[in-house]
């Protein structure tokens, strides 16, 4: 396997809430979620949660490549539950949650999943690039936080209309009419976005967290094609940098809007055989 991989959190002082690895075949990259500064339930917290199932979900999908990748999220989402449901309350409806990409190279295909606001470009030998991402949150989110967006961030007011967004959604957590994500239930890698393309189709893969692709689907600074060529060409280094400049060049989201003024970001990039 060829990986390039950057992670950085929002600031040095505070954990990176994503997490990515890779290994024979697989690769996984998740996006933590929860309240910053509020009660969640679990005594482990946000990093905690994404890279312990990270890490379990990526074992699981090395060592049964015969169980679909659906099943392989739910066995991670058990095991992982099973490890703090005796110390945590898992059933606070804050608890932390992640969103979760997950690639998988089997007889001749790349095998995908995608749960949540994260990302997977799949970039062709032909030179297009095919972008699967869940924008179930992101629709839900649309109609929720308009009172967020109206204030400058990081002031006290958007603190507090941030914080009444936060709640609004997470009672619209794993809901038919709300959205889904990896947390405490298994029941959430039911709705996964799942597919398979051909490997001989495809040059290489990038797994990104919206930390990331906030140059995209944010900022609007780049298409999808040119943040996928920045990637190959340049590294996930430099779009992270792209996105920090952006970041730091409107750090009260007057131009862009945003829950936070910064993200933590992460990129992994996969050259494919």
């Amino acid at each position: 396997m060829t990986i390039a991989l950057v992670s950085l959190p929002a600031a040095s002082d505070v954990p990176n809430e994503d997490f990515a690895a890779a290994s024979s075949g697989v690769a996984v990259l998740l996006d933590g979620a929860g309240v910053a500064g509020g009660e969640t339930g679990c005594k482990h917290g946000v990093a905690w949660l994404s890279a312990t199932l990270g890490g379990v979900l990526l074992g699981t999908l090395v060592e049964q490549p015969g169980l679909p990748m659906v099943e392989c999220l739910s066995h991670a989402i058990r095991t992982v539950g099973s490890l703090h449901e005796d110390d945590c309350n898992l059933r606070h409806p804050a608890s932390p949650t992640s969103t979760v990409v997950a690639a998988r190279t089997k007889a001749g295909a790349l095998e995908y999943l995608v749960l949540g606001d994260s990302a997977l470009l799949m970039a062709g030998r032909d030179g297009t690039v095919d972008v699967v991402t869940d924008r179930r949150l992101d629709e839900v989110g649309k109609q929720l936080r308009g009172p967020v967006d109206a204030l400058p961030t990081g002031s006290p007011e958007h603190a507090a209309a941030l914080a009444e967004y936060r709640t609004a959604l997470t009672r619209l957590r794993n809901r038919p009419e709300g959205f889904w994500i990896a947390g405490p239930d298994p029941e959430a890698a039911q709705h996964a976005l799942t597919g398979s393309v051909p490997l001989d189709s495809l040059a290489s893969a990038a797994l990104m967290s919206d930390g990331a692709t906030r140059l995209v689907d944010r900022f609007e600074l780049a298409t999808w094609d040119e943040l996928f060529a920045l990637v190959a060409t340049s590294g996930p280094a430099e779009a992270i940098s792209r996105v920090r400049d952006a970041e730091a060049g409107d750090p009260d989201g007057r131009r862009w809007p945003r829950g936070k003024a910064r993200d933590d970001a992460t990129v992994l990039h996969w050259v494919l055989p």
